[in-house]
């Protein structure tokens, strides 16, 4: 049964490659958000940096995570390069909840210069929190109609992108995460990275989260640290 969701949108400072100093960083937004469902930015467990090692979902440092949705009733959608039981790296989306981290989603489509290291993901993904149903997407992927439109048929919810863009590309992110709502009639939940991270001396901020008519009704601003919240009714 389906009840409301409260849902935020993070920006955490992220200290490059340091995955035990961004699992505390996330740890400190999982509690401050006060949100059932808190989105990260992609790679946030690593920031933007295409040579961080690979974790796998139980690595020891994501404990603290783990214990802080426990703590407080949440599941964090974090992002980190992963090593799958292929022995491939993907970029992916980790649910973390009371009781453990898993791998819930592959990025589909990547960057040429991610496919250097990077394999793609092969199908799109749900996680199903308290009955509402989050598809999940990681940057490049919710520029790809084909991507938004597979996912909204498995009749999700929310369309939740963990993403990095750069301080140029606001205008364009807001356009393309109102029109996905629009088209599809749902909530779309964006958590975009500020400051500086990989390459990207600055980066946009304004994570947001969309309504299902395209109208915007929550949006954070430049600074890390900070982030946007609204109640899913």
């Amino acid at each position: 049964m389906r009840v409301p969701l409260t849902l935020a949108v993070a920006q955490p400072l992220c200290v490059a490659a340091d995955v035990a100093a961004n699992a505390a960083i996330h740890v400190a937004m999982v509690r401050t958000c006060g949100a059932r469902v808190v989105v990260f930015p992609e790679l946030s467990l690593t920031g933007y940096e295409l040579a961080a090692p690979s974790i796998v979902a139980d690595d020891p440092r994501l404990t603290p995570i783990v214990q802080a949705c426990k703590e407080e009733k949440a599941v964090a959608l974090a992002g980190a390069p992963v090593r799958g039981p292929d022995g491939r790296d993907y970029i992916a989306t980790l649910a973390i909840d009371g009781t453990q981290a898993t791998v819930a989603y592959r990025k589909m489509w990547l960057h040429p210069s991610e496919l250097d290291r990077f394999t793609s993901g092969d199908e799109p993904a749900v996680v199903e929190v308290d009955g509402w149903r989050l598809g999940l997407a990681i940057c490049r992927d919710s520029g790809v109609s084909e991507h938004a439109r597979a996912t909204a048929g498995l009749g999700i919810d929310v369309y939740a992108a963990s993403t990095l863009f750069s301080l140029s590309a606001g205008n364009r992110r807001d356009a393309r995460m109102r029109a996905i709502a629009a088209e599809h009639r749902i909530w779309v939940a964006t958590a975009s990275f500020a400051g500086s991270t990989g390459g990207y001396p600055k980066t946009s901020g304004g994570s947001g989260i969309w309504a299902p008519d395209g109208s915007l009704t929550a949006q954070a601003g430049l600074r890390t640290g900070t982030f946007a919240q609204a109640p899913l009714i």
